[in-house]
């Protein structure tokens, strides 16, 4: 599946979710500048190999979170950062994500500046698979739904800080 970015309808007008295959990350490296590092990192040989857990990249300004989870089905919370913006990448497994924007949503757990996350009683407004070598890229303007899909869920989420310099 080529796919550019999904187009969204909202009650303000469209909306777009970033969603692509590693093999044409360059298209997106001009949106932030910490978008580089990230794509290199996901580019690596042994990707698949890197332990569960958390990798500095670029120490603080770009680091890697390696999970090995069980998908959680349609449950899944909507959450948002403020402080990183998310790409995840699918390494292996079945998953899917839903997304909504930010704007307007009931807050269920206040944000935590700690663990830079905020969790949000309302449904996602749409739901889209991730397949194994695509990315979705997540803003703080977009709450979203991961580990949606079913099964063992292998990803990397490269955080990218916000405001990298």
């Amino acid at each position: 599946m080529d796919v550019v970015a999904i187009s969204l309808e909202t009650n303000r007008g469209g909306c777009e979710v970033i969603l692509d295959r590693l093999e044409r990350s360059a298209l997106y490296e001009p949106l932030h500048k910490g978008f580089a590092a990230a794509f290199e990192f996901l580019s690596r040989d042994d990707l698949a190999n890197i332990p569960v857990g958390k990798h500095a990249i670029v120490g603080d300004l770009v680091y890697v979170l390696v999970s090995m989870d069980q998908g959680r089905g349609p449950t899944s919370r909507l959450e948002a950062h403020r402080k990183y913006v998310d790409v995840q990448y699918v390494i292996a497994g079945d998953e899917r994500m839903g997304w909504r924007p930010i704007e307007g949503l009931a807050t269920t757990e206040p944000y935590d500046a700690t663990k830079d996350i905020e969790f949000f009683a309302d449904k996602p407004s749409t739901w889209f698979a991730v397949e194994p070598g695509q990315f979705a890229i997540f803003f703080p303007t977009d709450a979203h739904a991961p580990l949606a899909g079913t099964g063992a869920i292998h990803k990397a989420v490269v955080k990218v800080a916000v405001d990298y310099q």
